[in-house]
């Protein structure tokens, strides 16, 4: 069997910054409290008419991944796409990637994990690579959360948290042993589902005219949220699933050169570097600048540790998520 590895990677979040101050505006809350309960300072939202979506965000993503491998959009014999706020209901956004970089027939695949999705989506392109059917593959994670949020107190727990953006990474065939990913790990808990969920259409049936046509109080097309019944299962989810990765490629926590969390909550991340006794400079966290960016978490945070130097050829990088399904999974690379 062959191995798979990371070629290239790509990141693109709009362009508006939209500041806890800004958030105060609209709703109860202030910066501090945002703060201390997230670690979150600002993050990117579409504004209408700037041509973002969650399928040219990830577009954007995927051409600098592209350059970066070296290779032509003619060589992705698939695209797997993770989101949870794709631009139609359906079809997913795969199709719309396929066809806006212009790509013949290649099969296009949408990964509904949430959180998760991101990993889950590098574990299917490591298979198909590792069995020899596919040679390059493009795995995305693009969100577009600020369409579908209630900015007003009512929703204020949920809404400070998320933010837009997209992530690429070209997974490509390897014959170098004891490199590339190394293994990855998936996992679920369905009984969870409704602790964080969202039971309304796509974000584009916009909520606002929703409301504006349905008015109602308990409403369902909003984002829910179980916030400290998540973050109990993530702390004891993520450290399993770290472990897992580790215990499978007989490393220990001392030979994590870099561990990429999804950026849920800048807690979760501190109280999981406090537990595996890891510095500062081998856990890296960008969701001071970005929020949540559910499936584009991890990859925006990989390519941004990576451009800045922080992960280095023959590190073990070791990537983690935990979200709604709940679903959780790693991943252990050598770089």
């Amino acid at each position: 069997m062959y191995t798979s590895r990371i070629a290239g990677m790509g990141k693109y979040v709009p362009d508006n910054v939209v500041t806890n101050d800004d958030l105060a505006d609209m709703m109860d809350t202030n910066d501090a409290w945002i703060q201390e309960r997230t670690g979150i300072k600002e993050r990117r939202h579409i504004q209408k008419g700037d041509d973002n979506s969650t399928a040219s965000m990830g577009v954007k993503a995927a051409k600098v991944a592209l350059e970066r491998a070296g290779i032509s959009k003619d060589d992705v014999e698939l695209i797997v796409f993770a989101t949870l706020s794709p631009d139609y209901y359906f079809p997913g956004c795969g199709v719309q990637v396929q066809e806006m970089l212009d790509i013949k027939t290649c099969p296009a695949l949408d990964v509904r994990n949430q959180c998760s999705g991101f990993i889950y989506g590098l574990s299917v392109a490591d298979q198909f690579i590792k069995t020899g059917m596919y040679k390059n593959v493009l795995v995305i994670g693009s969100e577009n959360h600020s369409g579908g949020l209630d900015f007003t107190t009512r929703g204020r727990s949920v809404s400070v948290i998320f933010g837009d953006g997209a992530g690429a990474a070209i997974l490509t065939r390897s014959d170098k042993e004891g490199h590339g990913i190394l293994s990855t790990h998936l996992h679920s808990e369905g009984k969870h589902a409704l602790e964080l969920s969202l039971k309304g259409p796509s974000t584009e049936y916009w909520v606002p005219q929703i409301i504006e046509e349905d008015p109602q109080e308990d409403i369902p097309y909003y984002p829910y949220m179980n916030g400290q019944f998540v973050f109990k299962n993530a702390v004891v989810r993520f450290s399993e699933v770290i472990m897992e990765g580790l215990k499978t490629n007989n490393l220990q926590v001392s030979d994590i050169d870099m561990l990429i969390p999804h950026q849920a909550n800048l807690r979760i991340s501190q109280f999981i570097q406090k537990k595996f006794q890891l510095g500062d400079d081998q856990v890296y966290n960008n969701i001071q600048k970005y929020g949540n960016t559910t499936a584009a978490s991890i990859p925006i945070a990989l390519t941004e540790a990576w451009e800045e130097g922080k992960i280095k050829e023959g590190d073990t990088v070791v990537l983690a998520a935990f979200g709604s399904g709940f679903t959780w999974g790693s991943a252990v690379i050598k770089w």
